[in-house]
């Protein structure tokens, strides 16, 4: 950190520096009940409501209730404010906010040298070590040598200014993450009183914990003002954003409002039919408090009755939404080949998480994309939306509505747990510039039978889309019959005909391929149109590349990037934008899917590079191998 403005403060009698910086990575690291998340949650509303720029990553543990006090219970929290543009949450964190010694050996080998560890020094028992592992105490044998250390008994101070409040010991014991909030915020000149007033919301029908928490975070403010412990406090500026509105969002959150959003777009009543999974949960807790906006939501038994719920409703003229994750897929793939032999619209969100099986439940990967594209049986395309930040799942939402609504099908939209719990400034769109919505429902026959007899038919398709029309139940005239089985061209009635059922096949598969003409191209970001590497993503790896590539850049080396958001089909000029650079690099957090997908479209030598850790990539990983590509730094 550079110091570039001193002035001595107003209200401390001893002289204190405040140093302004550009940005500022923090991590708060604790239990599992140590209340982390919440901690870093305040501290990131607080930046947003000063002005910075952020970017989060909650890291939630495994498993739901591992023990107290051990490796495999540390849940962290790292944001990155600063006063300009920035795309993730930082590589490493300058600053690591430690409640127990698991916390921070979990998490210490992701420093370097320099950086700053504040640390609960009340926690660093001989009971407490042990269970972390640690032969001997860290703070005392010169483990730490190489960071700036600070300890401050945060348990024992929260509880000594609680005690005249009459809130016990252990009670008190709680409010430490209070404690540790409130000295962050003043050690990086947070406004206090957001925190306070939140607080006092909170916990209105609890008083006893109102001031608890209220007391703790003072205390820790006015102990980083008071206690002669810290070289400086620090000040990161307000950011440079476009003129608008804004308001701190998550990914789960943003896709939420983006389905509401599509749902009076579209006039349609939205319904959504799912069943409770991590990390895609917070959807259905979001859309569930939504009621004033016509929305209706069903926790169903089980991931296929979520499914069949949704069909259900987009059959009866609604919009039907199913969200889960990647084991939830597979219990849904049959009816999602049921929706496409329907050809109903349906929107299946999978937030992807670590897997097989049960995997990582709490951890991002984007392991699903050959699932969404292949795992049915049959021939049972369906088009791929893919979310590339958390603002984005938003966009996202109502671009898989669209497609969709327009062309009759289900859609996967793909967003991961980085997505979904991470979060950022997004500037609230003006609604009225959105795009209408037309389900453009059948409202007569469309067809007049031998007789003469005008009659309905469910499968006469549109000649531009090839979508066949769409006729809830109830419509005088237009009463048909769906299911599963093979239907005949145009009148929808149950064919076995061999001839038929290929015309049908490669009918479906033309409507999805023909949603190529109806999406946006690719756009390359290649500053000077002579790039030698482009760097190709989808999904959540978009602000790590989006950083490396600046980094890459700024050192000399000439490097473009491209990222998908439609997966199925791809754009209409991919192939022309691959042919124009000699190295494609595709980072992924999978073991090279896109890549493969690229590489057997169009024939191009697409290098992958994967990780598959449960964890996000840093941006040095994909600048590093930029370096490789290109022959070393520039």
């Amino acid at each position: 950190m550079t110091t570039t403005e001193e002035h001595r403060t107003e209200e401390h009698p001893r002289e204190q520096r405040k140093s302004k910086i550009s940005r500022v990575v923090v991590r708060f690291a604790g239990d599992s009940g140590d209340g982390m998340q919440l901690t870093g949650d305040r501290f990131t509303a607080s930046s947003a409501l000063f002005g910075n720029d952020l970017s989060t990553f909650p890291d939630f543990p495994a498993e739901i209730r591992a023990p107290s006090g051990t490796l495999a219970g540390v849940s962290a929290f790292q944001v990155q404010i600063a006063d300009l543009d920035v795309t993730t949450p930082g590589d490493v964190p300058n600053v690591l906010v430690a409640m127990n010694p698991a916390a921070l050996k979990a998490n210490v080998g992701v420093l370097e040298k320099g950086a700053t560890l504040v640390v609960n020094a009340d926690a660093f028992d001989e009971r407490s070590l042990a269970k972390a592992g640690y032969g001997s105490n860290p703070l005392s044998d010169g483990s730490l040598a190489a960071f700036t250390v600070y300890e401050v008994p945060m348990t024992s101070i929260t509880q000594e200014v609680c005690k005249d409040a009459g809130v016990k010991p252990r009670d008190a014991e709680r409010s430490k993450n209070f404690f540790a909030l409130g000295l962050v915020s003043w050690l990086y000149t947070r406004p206090v009183e957001p925190t306070i007033d939140w607080i006092e919301k909170r916990f209105a029908d609890k008083p006893l914990v109102l001031e608890a928490n209220a007391r703790a975070f003072r205390a820790g403010y006015h102990f980083g003002e008071t206690a002669e412990l810290f070289e400086a406090s620090y000040e990161v500026g307000p950011a440079q954003f476009p003129p608008g509105e804004y308001t701190q969002i998550s990914g789960n959150q943003a896709l939420a409002w983006g389905l509401i959003a599509a749902s009076k777009l579209s006039g349609l009543p939205l319904f959504l039919g799912s069943y409770p999974i991590t990390p895609a949960s917070d959807i259905l807790h979001e859309l569930s408090r939504r009621k004033e906006f016509g929305v209706r939501t069903f926790q169903a038994e089980d991931e296929i009755a979520g499914i069949g719920s949704a069909i259900g409703a987009a059959f009866g003229g609604s919009l039907g939404v199913t969200t889960t994750s990647g084991p939830g897929v597979d219990l849904k793939s049959e009816a999602i080949g049921l929706a496409v032999n329907l050809e109903l619209p349906l929107v299946v969100v999978d937030v992807q998480r670590g897997g097989p099986s049960t995997g990582l439940p709490t951890k991002a990967e984007q392991a699903d994309l050959l699932h969404a594209m292949y795992g049915r049986h049959g021939e049972a395309p369906v088009p791929i939306v893919a979310a590339r930040t958390p603002s984005h799942c938003f966009d996202a939402a109502i671009e898989a509505v669209r497609i969709a609504v327009k062309y009759r099908t289900p859609v996967l939209l793909l967003s991961d747990g980085y997505l979904a719990n991470g979060a950022e400034p997004w500037r609230l769109p003006d609604v009225d510039l959105l795009e209408p919505i037309d389900p453009a429902f059948a409202t007569a026959p469309n067809h007049v039978d031998a007789d003469g007899t005008p009659v309905f038919w469910p499968y006469l398709r549109d000649p531009e889309t090839l979508a066949r029309p769409w006729a809830p139940p109830g419509i005088p005239g237009l009463e048909h019959r769906v299911g599963g089985l093979e239907k005949a061209d145009g009148s929808g009635s149950v064919s076995y005909d061999p001839a038929n059922h290929e015309r049908m096949v490669r009918l479906r598969a033309a409507k999805i391929d023909g949603i190529a003409r109806d999406i946006p191209p690719v756009e390359v970001d290649d500053e000077a149109g002579d790039a030698e590497l482009l760097v190709l993503g989808w999904g959540s790896t978009y602000g790590a590349i989006v950083a490396a590539v600046r980094r890459a850049r700024a050192r000399g080396h000439r490097v473009a990037h491209a990222h998908l958001v439609h997966l199925h089909p791809f754009p209409e000029n991919l192939g022309e934008v691959l042919a124009r650079y000699r190295r494609v690099l595709v980072p992924e957090m999978n073991l090279g899917q896109l890549s493969r997908l690229v590489r057997a479209e169009y024939l191009v030598d697409a290098r992958s590079l994967s990780k598959v850790q449960g964890v996000p990539f840093r941006a040095r990983e994909i600048e590093a191998a930029i370096d490789a590509e290109l022959g070393g730094p520039a």
